[in-house]
């Protein structure tokens, strides 16, 4: 099988390279900074594109079996104009020649998977958000205005997918929560350092925090490119989202440390300024669940956090 993964160096697009590339798949990389020494090093095929106009990596689309994009600006960033207005365009142009390049093609992919975010859903406490009854954000009276942003823009990002005109080629919006992987620098990395230094829950710790280990992410993936009849928004997410003061307490159990010093919501904003971040990362309550997987026969390796946290910690020492 071969896959176009646009966006495929980062810690997501690594994690599913690594697990195509076991089962034997071609892997096309699409990125903006060719590293031929990475490309030599590991038989990768890495594809030069500027994310925004079509070019000659279009031919790779082209006779693909499935495409991936997961181009995007990271959010973990201060959402000041420059910012907020990069991701936006890095989301939307990307997704938009991605549908001009399978538009074209005269053997167009099967299936196109096109990330999204679960932070397209409202900040709730009273109920979990799933693909069907989940409230969609941005009209919240109790949230920062700032938050709004992103919400456009994954409504947006989902807009621009719904309006490619690709009739052969089935497509899937892929709403992942935090994904938790052992890589150096990904989101479990960062977390489990904060917790070695003793910082423990954020805020009041009443927020919700939804999650989903690499082990079910790229069996997630695999599960919607091989199924033919699901198309749409899917919750690429554990079916068992918790508190943040839980979450904490089960990544401060894994990693082995007892010293657990609550960070308010005061700190949070103080430290997101010297960090160029953004507390919405931590402070939006994000309760979502998975239920169309569910639904549909997928069956997590990891359901629950303290073990997907302890499998986690134990492959990142």
């Amino acid at each position: 099988m071969k896959l176009v993964i646009a966006g495929g160096s980062g810690q997501v697009g690594r994690m599913l390279v690594r697990a195509f590339r076991r089962r034997g798949d071609d892997c096309v990389v699409l990125t903006r900074n060719v590293s031929a020494a990475r490309s030599q090093a590991n038989g990768l095929r890495d594809v030069i594109w500027d994310g925004r106009t079509l070019g000659p990596w279009a031919g790779q689309v082209d006779g693909a079996d499935v495409v991936i994009n997961l181009a995007g600006r990271s959010v973990d960033c201060r959402y000041h104009a420059r910012n907020l207005e990069e991701m936006m365009s890095s989301r939307v142009d990307s997704t938009r020649v991605i549908g001009q390049a399978i538009a074209q093609a005269k053997n167009p992919p099967r299936v196109w998977l096109q990330a999204g975010t679960a932070t397209i859903y409202a900040h709730r406490f009273d109920a979990p958000n799933d693909e069907e009854s989940g409230v969609i954000g941005g009209d919240e009276p109790d949230v920062p205005a700032l938050w709004r942003k992103s919400i456009d823009v994954a409504r947006a990002w989902e807009a621009e997918l719904n309006a490619a005109p690709t009739p052969r080629t089935r497509k899937v919006i892929l709403r992942s929560a935090m994904t938790m992987s052992p890589d150096n620098g990904g989101v479990f990395d960062r977390l489990a350092t904060l917790s070695r230094l003793g910082l423990g829950r954020q805020g009041n710790g009443r927020q919700f925090v939804s999650w989903i280990h690499e082990d079910d992410f790229t069996p997630a993936v695999r599960f919607l490119i091989e199924r033919d009849d699901l198309s749409g928004a899917f919750n690429l997410a554990a079916p068992n989202p918790l508190p943040n003061r839980d979450f904490m307490i089960g990544l401060h159990q894994a990693v082995g440390r007892r010293l657990s010093i609550p960070v308010p919501a005061w700190a949070l904003e103080i430290g997101a300024i010297f960090l160029r971040t953004e507390t919405e990362l931590i402070l939006k309550s994000r309760r979502v669940i998975p239920a169309r997987l569910l639904k549909n026969g997928f069956t997590f390796r990891y359901p629950r956090w303290p073990e997907a946290a302890v499998e986690l910690a134990k492959r990142r020492c």
